[in-house]
C-alpha cells in the first residue's frame, strides 16, 4: 500500500491527492478505492447517502456493474488544511450502449492519516454521441500523463 498523502495540503500535495484519487477511481477495484476512506466515512453522492467502507464498496459495485467502460478525470477547484474541492467528468455508457458525460463536483474532508471522512457529490449525466466521447484511454486503467485533463477539455 502506498504512502497515504496526509494533510495539511500545499497545492502540491493537494493535486497530488486529486490525481491518486482519480487513478484509484479508473483502477474500477472497489476494495481500494474504499482504503481511501474513513472506516466511518460519510458520503452524499447524488441523492444517496452512503455510510463506511463496507457500503462505500457496495455502492462502487454496483455504480460499475451499471457504469460501463468509464474514464474519470478529476481537476482541483480548492483546497485548505484538511479539505479538497474537485470538478470532474467521466464517460460512460449503459448496456443499451447508449453513451453519457458526468459532470460534477466534489467536496472532500480528511482525517489526520490522509483519509476521505466526508465527501459530498453532486454530478449531472448529459447523453452524448459515441463520437463525441473525449476520453480513449484503456480502461480500466490511469489516465495516461499526457492525455488531457479538464482545463483543456469543455
Amino acid at each position: 500500500m502506498t504512502t497515504l498523502i496526509r494533510p495539511p495540503f500545499t497545492r502540491e500535495t493537494a493535486l497530488a491527492k486529486v490525481r491518486a484519487a482519480e487513478d484509484a477511481w479508473n483502477s474500477r477495484d472497489p476494495v481500494h478505492v474504499s482504503m481511501s476512506y474513513s472506516p466511518d466515512s460519510i458520503w452524499r453522492n447524488r441523492s444517496q447517502f452512503v455510510r463506511g467502507r463496507r457500503e462505500i464498496r457496495e455502492f462502487l459495485a454496483g455504480k460499475w456493474e451499471r457504469e460501463l467502460d468509464d474514464r474519470l478525470v478529476k481537476a482541483l477547484w480548492s483546497f485548505d488544511e484538511t479539505r479538497i474541492a474537485v470538478r470532474f467528468q467521466y464517460e460512460w455508457h449503459n448496456n443499451l450502449e447508449g453513451w453519457f458525460r458526468s459532470y460534477g463536483n466534489e467536496l472532500w474532508e480528511f482525517d489526520d492519516d490522509g483519509l476521505m471522512r466526508r465527501r459530498e457529490a453532486s454530478i449531472n449525466d448529459v447523453a452524448i454521441a459515441e463520437c463525441d466521447r473525449k476520453f480513449f484511454w484503456p480502461a480500466p486503467g490511469a489516465r495516461p500523463a499526457d492525455h488531457p485533463g479538464i482545463p483543456d477539455i469543455q
